[in-house]
């Protein structure tokens, strides 16, 4: 089994560790140029963003050649309603990639302007997530097939999803950077675009792909995004900044 992830705070890694199989980093693969894979089983793991696919698994996607009896996708979200598995399913459609398998898991929302991290940490034990994770499991074990779809009040909420990864993504001119940083140069090494460039602090590019990767490793939280709920920052605890690291950069 292969598994292709993208992961910015962990969750996604998370699970595709847990998934097992042979991991590749989707960030990686785009800077290769490595875009064929065949296998008994390929696996998409990725995070929700804005309810949708983010841009850097869409675009992997649309220069993929996936050979395989049995393609699914996994979503990490922090509202698991079904909406990013639908989209990758249509997104599939357009590139030729089958999905047979398409859920999402609830997990934490990483979204600093939209969701305190000391909140979404409380909601965690209410959502069952290593409970949803065996179920994953199980069900790709048995090859089953099974597209998680939206209530259709989000149909509308997904179309203006789609329209806002366009038209929000690039967020560098929402960083900050306070005295506290010490110019250790983490947050250019787990930016999966190579976004940060570390001069006497680090400066933000244009290709920002607001995974906010750079904003939650940060050691010192020196780093600061405009309009955050809280001052909390969440790296999954089953996860290590080295390990995005090495996905990442």
């Amino acid at each position: 089994m292969t598994i292709l992830f993208f992961s910015a705070t962990g969750n996604s890694l998370y699970v595709a560790k847990r998934l097992g199989g042979q991991r590749y980093s989707i960030p990686k693969l785009l800077k290769q140029g490595k875009f064929e894979f065949e296998d008994d089983k390929i696996g998409i793991v990725y995070p929700t963003n804005y309810m949708s696919v983010p841009k850097i698994v869409r675009e992997f996607l649309s220069k993929a050649t996936l050979k395989s009896d049995y393609i699914f996708a996994v979503s990490t979200t922090g509202h698991p309603f079904g909406p990013a598995s639908k989209r990758i399913m249509e997104l599939g459609k357009e590139v030729g990639i089958c999905f047979a398998y398409s859920v999402e898991i609830g997990m934490v929302d990483n979204y600093l302007p939209g969701f305190d991290m000391d909140k979404e940490l409380k909601k965690l034990p209410s959502r069952n997530v290593e409970q949803r994770i065996d179920k994953v499991i199980k069900d790709i074990s048995e090859c089953k097939v099974y597209i998680q779809k939206p209530p259709a009040v989000f149909s509308l909420l997904l179309k203006a999803a789609n329209a806002d990864n366009i038209k929000r993504g690039n967020f560098s001119d929402k960083f900050s950077v306070n005295s506290s940083c010490n110019n250790c140069g983490i947050c250019a090494k787990v930016c999966p675009v190579d976004n940060i460039e570390m001069l006497e602090k680090p400066v933000f590019g244009n290709a920002c792909v607001s995974c906010h990767a750079c904003v939650q490793h940060c050691p010192k939280e020196a780093i600061r995004i405009k309009n955050e709920k809280g001052t909390k920052r969440y790296v999954n605890e089953n996860v290590t900044t080295k390990e995005i690291i090495e996905a990442n950069d």
